[in-house]
């Protein structure tokens, strides 16, 4: 489950934006001293960042130098489009890893997020169901917390990871929710990367389709903001090897 962030870190808006004097690249162009390490590359906030992305612990060793595949595999070209994603940020789509459980997605998603935040990019990690249950849990009145609390840290990111999209049983709340926060950080042009182990045809695996899962208005945002990121292959975790 989720953390919740207090007021003092919501008035922190320096840490939601890109930093405006490298962009996040890490250098900044000194009109005496020319190219120069950016000071949003200190360590303190790069330490700052990396708690405020909730990264699991299980998943704190993730990064695409200890992701092992073999080369010209589904999990190969994802990784290259992972590390293009980086390459390339900001980027307006971001990626949608699709496939069974222990291929990787998790994996790449959070060395994503990690490679973004050594450049300066503020970034959370968030597993749905989890995070559908932290909105559920703010509605209460006796709750300390609320809705726009456990909501504003989602919106406002620079980058989102949603892990295990379509896990949660479908109910209209929950798309609702769903296609709350993310048609919120589309028209924000937000980057958000995804995880489902849902894919777009049934299969003997599972008789569900994602859209099946999430519903056909919040599937078709996904076709704009995301390019889908297929993976197969065998459970990376009964080897030690994946996420």
């Amino acid at each position: 489950m989720i953390n919740l962030i207090d007021e003092t870190e919501l008035r922190h808006t320096e840490d939601s934006e890109v930093c405006a004097d490298c962009f996040g690249t890490g250098t900044k162009i000194d009109p005496v001293k020319g190219a120069m390490p950016c000071p949003c590359q200190r360590p303190d906030r790069y330490k700052r960042l990396l708690v405020a992305a909730r990264i699991p612990p299980r998943y704190s060793r993730c990064s695409f130098e200890t992701f092992k595949c073999a080369r010209g595999s589904a999990q190969d070209n994802a990784l290259l489009a992972s590390q293009r994603l980086v390459d390339e940020f900001p980027a307006d789509r971001g990626l949608l890893f699709m496939g069974p459980t222990g291929v990787g997605k998790t994996h790449l998603a959070v060395s994503i997020i990690r490679r973004l935040i050594e450049k300066g990019v503020p970034g959370i990690f968030c597993e749905f169901g989890s995070l559908l249950k932290e909105i559920q849990s703010s509605y209460n009145p006796i709750s300390k917390s609320s809705e726009l609390k456990v909501l504003a840290p989602v919106y406002e990111t620079d980058v989102l990871v949603l892990d295990e999209l379509g896990a949660t049983i479908p109910t209209d709340w929950v798309r609702d929710t769903m296609y709350q926060i993310i048609n919120k950080r589309y028209n924000d042009r937000k980057l958000t990367i995804l995880t489902t182990n849902y894919s777009d045809a049934r299969d003997s695996d599972r008789e569900q389709t994602l859209e099946d899962r999430i519903g056909t208005r919040l599937r078709s945002r996904l076709y704009e903001m995301c390019t889908k990121v297929v993976m197969d292959g065998g459970d990376y975790r009964r080897v030690g090897l994946g996420s």
